[in-house]
C-alpha cells in the first residue's frame, strides 16, 4: 500500500505566542515548532498499516526549509521518504493545490492528514485535496482498518457516530483514537538522517486569503467565588453579568 501523509509544522501547544510588524506577523522567536497533533495521528496509524501489510508511507509538508527537523521527526517515526514543497503555507487553498499536485504524481492509495492544523484551526485542506483529485474525503476519522481495496473507517458525526465502508483511494482527516501517537527510538532517528528528502517548487502561488492582522484573545477575566448554598447569587450573576441565561 502507497500511503501520502501530509504533516504540519505548527508552534507546540505551550508557546508563548506573540506578533511582530504591527501585529501583521507570527514572532517566531523562542517558539518551539512541532508536527501538528492530529497529523501525528494520522502518520501514526499509517506507519501501523505499513507494518501489518507491507508497502511504503510518504510525509509530504508544505513550508520553507526551516520545517525540515519536524519532517526528519516524521521519518523517524516511521516514514520512508518525505516531500517538502519549498514554499510558505499562504492560505488553505494553497497547501491543498500543492498535495493534489504531488498527490497526482505519485499513484497513492491512500491520503492521510490531521483533521486541522492548531495554528489556524481551519479544517478544510483535506475537503479540498478531494475536491481537486475527484476522490471522497472523510472527517474526522477516528477508526481505520483496511481489508484489501476496501477500508472501514468510523468518524464523528453530530450526535454520534458513524460507520462507512469506503473504496480506497479517498483522503481523510484523522484524529484520536485511530492511533497512539509514536516517539522516534534511537535506531529511527539514526536511520532518519538517510531516509530520502525531496524537495520541489510549488506548481502555482496562487492563494485565495492573506492576513490582514493577527489579534490575541481577550485576557481572562477575574473569577468570582459563589457560595454552593447561595443559588439566588449564581443566577443573579449568569442573568445579569455574565448574560447567559
Amino acid at each position: 500500500m502507497n500511503i501520502l501523509v501530509c504533516i504540519t509544522h505548527v508552534p507546540d501547544t505551550t508557546s508563548r505566542i506573540a506578533f511582530s510588524d504591527n501585529n501583521t506577523k507570527f514572532d517566531k522567536t523562542g517558539v518551539q515548532f512541532i508536527i501538528g497533533p492530529y497529523d501525528d495521528y494520522a502518520l501514526a496509524r499509517a506507519v501501523e498499516l505499513k507494518e501489518a501489510s507491507g508497502g511504503k508511507v510518504t510525509v509530504l509538508n508544505v513550508g520553507e526549509v526551516e520545517t525540515e527537523p519536524t519532517i526528519r521527526k516524521a521519518l523517524a517515526i516511521g516514514a520512508d521518504e518525505a516531500i517538502r514543497v519549498n514554499a510558505f503555507p499562504s492560505d488553505s487553498y494553497f497547501v491543498a493545490k500543492q498535495i493534489a499536485e504531488v498527490a497526482k504524481q505519485g499513484n497513492y492509495d491512500l491520503i492521510l492528514m490531521g483533521r486541522e492544523s492548531i495554528d489556524f484551526n481551519g479544517g478544510m485542506v483535506h475537503g479540498m485535496v478531494a475536491e481537486m483529485l475527484g476522490m471522497q474525503s472523510f472527517s474526522p476519522v477516528m477508526s481505520l482498518e483496511i481489508e484489501g481495496d476496501t477500508a472501514k473507517i468510523s468518524r464523528e458525526i453530530e450526535g454520534g457516530k458513524e460507520k462507512l465502508e469506503v473504496k480506497l483511494p479517498f483522503v481523510a482527516g484523522c484524529q484520536e483514537p485511530i492511533a497512539e501517537w509514536k516517539i522516534p527510538n534511537m535506531r529511527g532517528i539514526m536511520s532518519a538522517r538517510t531516509k530520502p528528502l525531496n524537495v520541489v517548487e510549488p506548481s502555482d502561488n496562487s492563494t485565495m486569503t492573506a492576513v490582514a492582522q493577527y489579534e490575541l484573545p481577550a485576557p481572562k477575566g477575574a473569577v468570582k467565588m459563589i457560595d454552593a448554598n447561595n443559588v439566588e447569587e449564581l443566577v443573579s450573576l449568569l442573568k445579569n453579568e455574565a448574560k447567559v441565561i
